[in-house]
């Protein structure tokens, strides 16, 4: 049995998860189904959205914020960080900008959070 706090909405639901049959796991504690869903996908592939800065090329703004526009495999995220390193973005900068594709072969991007003019 594990236990998890749900953090699909500003509930935190505290989940117990019975993860001994991984074919059929039981979770109690949710008050919604998003609740169920969440327990059972950290439990059997955890995702994270991934955060970070890069240096911008002929803007005052020295960096500018970067995410994934997806969540990614935990086990990934090291591995996107690497890649993350080697972003240099040229001004101007918009939010949504992609500046990688397809990090580490996951289909998802790392995009701008901040303008850089």
């Amino acid at each position: 049995m594990r236990e998890l706090i749900c953090i699909n909405c500003p509930l935190g639901c505290r989940l117990s998860v019975d993860d001994k049959d991984l074919a059929n796991i039981k979770v109690s504690g949710n008050t919604c189904p998003r609740g169920a869903t969440y327990a059972v996908n950290e439990i059997t592939a955890p995702k994270r959205m991934v955060t970070s800065s890069v240096p911008v090329i002929g803007s005052k703004t020295k960096r500018v914020s970067v995410k994934t526009s997806a969540p990614i495999a935990k086990s990934k995220i090291f591995e996107c960080l690497d890649e993350i390193k080697n972003i240099r973005a040229t001004a101007p900068v918009k939010i949504g900008d992609v500046l990688l594709a397809n990090v580490c072969g996951t289909d998802v991007d790392i995009i701008a959070t901040r303008e850089a003019k």
